[in-house]
């Protein structure tokens, strides 16, 4: 959440900066590009920086609580992101 979301910022910083050291240490590209865009989608779906999915279905549906899309979101997005950081903890 802290780093945005997956459709900038994390492949920004993916391709940029974590990429070249990871690659350093051999891993494997395909799991690298898997495991920045499905963690960068854990900050997309918790907060507003991400308009397409968390304010435009607000309007559209014309909802009283603002928030009450990225309420409903974060349950799956903790979920996923536990499950990538055990991922990456299994795959060294």
């Amino acid at each position: 959440m802290i780093m945005g979301n997956a459709f900038a910022a994390i492949t920004v910083m993916t391709v940029d900066i974590g990429a070249p050291f990871v690659l350093a240490y051999g891993a494997d590209p395909a799991a690298i590009g898997i495991l920045a865009l499905t963690c960068g989608y854990c900050g997309t779906l918790c907060t507003p920086m991400a308009a397409n999915f968390n304010i435009v279905p607000v309007a559209m549906l014309d909802m009283k609580d603002r928030m009450g899309v990225i309420k409903k979101q974060v349950l799956p997005a903790m979920v996923m992101i536990v499950v990538q950081i055990v991922y990456m903890l299994i795959a060294q």
